[in-house]
């Protein structure tokens, strides 16, 4: 069955591999950033107080766009942490209440936020990102309590993927060596694989997945290899 789902944030890396996924499926694909372009895409800032164009019924929606602020925490300033939290979080909520009457009128919604490996796995330099994702993985679990069982609503937390976002960590071999030995699976992420997860989560066939923060990040939230 076709679906209508709106795509919040990114048009290049994840975000550009899941359209594709989800069109290559027959679903009709809204996208809304700063930066893209087509019959179905709207101008959107999440950070500026713009308003979504939502259709009458939306079943699926993902909110994906992302930071990478890597700083020692006495550099950090509260300009950099407000800016993350702005975008991570107060973006998703704000892109969730202006879908939501859209979303409810659906037989079989879906909500995809973004976390990162580095909320549950303590990183360097990461603490700006942890913060401002470690509220979209409440705001994730509290929403999937609050608008069950009508709406689902899950997380995916990668670690680092090959996207432009992360360019400067994988702009040479020896940085992309480095980053992929980090991981127990000896790679770093790439676009297609995290999007196959999101299309899951948007499908029928996670219908009894909800509240859940899933890690696509090759083992380095959970395993130490020897």
């Amino acid at each position: 069955m076709s679906k209508t789902i709106l795509i919040v944030g990114g048009s290049h890396g994840i975000t550009e591999a899941l359209c594709d996924q989800l069109s290559a499926a027959g679903h009709h694909v809204l996208t809304a950033n700063r930066s893209g372009s087509g019959d179905n895409h709207q101008s959107y800032d999440a950070t500026s107080g713009d308003s979504l164009d939502v259709p009458d019924q939306l079943d699926g929606l993902v909110y994906a766009p992302g930071s990478i602020t890597l700083k020692p925490f006495h550099r950090l300033t509260q300009d950099d942490m407000l800016d993350e939290f702005k975008l991570n979080a107060l973006g998703a909520a704000s892109a969730v209440q202006q879908c939501l009457p859209a979303l409810k009128k659906s037989p079989a919604a879906s909500v995809v936020l973004f976390s990162t490996v580095a909320v549950q796995t303590g990183l360097p330099f990461h603490a700006s990102i942890a913060m401002a994702k470690g509220a979209v993985e409440g705001l994730t679990r509290s929403l999937a309590a609050e608008l069950a069982p009508k709406i689902r609503v899950n997380a995916i937390a990668p670690s680092l993927t090959d996207t432009p976002l992360a360019e400067n960590l994988v702009n040479s071999e020896a940085k992309r060596k480095a980053s992929a030995e980090r991981h127990p699976l000896a790679a770093i992420g790439n676009p297609e694989d995290v999007a196959a997860l999101a299309k899951l989560l948007l499908s029928e066939e996670s219908k009894f997945i909800t509240g859940q923060v899933l890690h696509v990040d090759g083992g380095l939230g959970r395993l130490r290899p020897l």
